[in-house]
């Protein structure tokens, strides 16, 4: 539907800073075309006082006026001829977006457990039998267990964790199932878990 009279900002000049709007774009173009030099400062000043008023919680960042100009001349594509207070020449990369971060895409064989876990299975594998190896197996097959619950929707079976854990350490570990005993897993940390993951 097209209504004459009626723009959106769709079909607008996209903003370069947009938590400043279209009124403050349009000041700047305005500062941009007056005539003298002197006019163009004293209507500068007065965009950058509108501005300052706008964002009162910013004043207490360092450097706070030197952003302010800076903002001036992005917001001016670097056309308004005045006389700077602040080297406004660092502020294109205020506007440059960062490079994306990769996704490590490394493929486990089960995605419940996630990479830490694996992680340890293979250190796991090197570690002399003694205390430290029977305590990172405790720890490690109590973590197995809470992350069973957590995407088994409330069932973890200590069978399943315990076969699992011989054959991702390469029959390395075996848990006496008659000896072994596994953590009470708390229902509360697991929803809390889940909530998280939600949010």
């Amino acid at each position: 539907m097209n209504i004459e009279g009626l723009d959106y900002n769709t079909q607008r000049e996209k903003l370069v800073l947009p938590e400043y709007g279209r009124e403050i774009k349009k000041m700047v173009d305005h500062a941009i075309s007056l005539p003298t030099k002197e006019e163009r400062q004293q209507c500068a000043n007065s965009i950058i006082a509108i501005m300052d008023r706008m964002f009162p919680q910013n004043r207490e960042n360092i450097d706070y006026k030197h952003k302010l100009w800076d903002h001036l001349a992005l917001l001016s594509d670097f056309k308004l001829d005045i006389d700077w207070p602040f080297d406004v020449t660092e502020a294109k990369k205020i506007a440059t977006k960062p490079e994306p971060l990769s996704y490590p895409m490394e493929q486990i064989p089960v995605r419940h457990y996630g990479k830490m876990i694996f992680e340890i299975f293979e250190k796991l594998k090197t570690m002399e039998p003694g205390e430290e190896r029977d305590e990172l197996v405790r720890v490690t097959a109590n973590q197995m267990k809470q992350n069973l619950y957590q995407w088994s929707h409330g069932s973890a079976d200590d069978e399943k964790v315990i076969s699992d854990m011989a054959r991702f350490t390469d029959g390395k570990i075996q848990i006496d199932i008659d000896t072994f005993r596994f953590d009470k897993v708390q229902k509360r940390d697991v929803e809390k878990k889940k909530g998280k993951r939600k949010g």
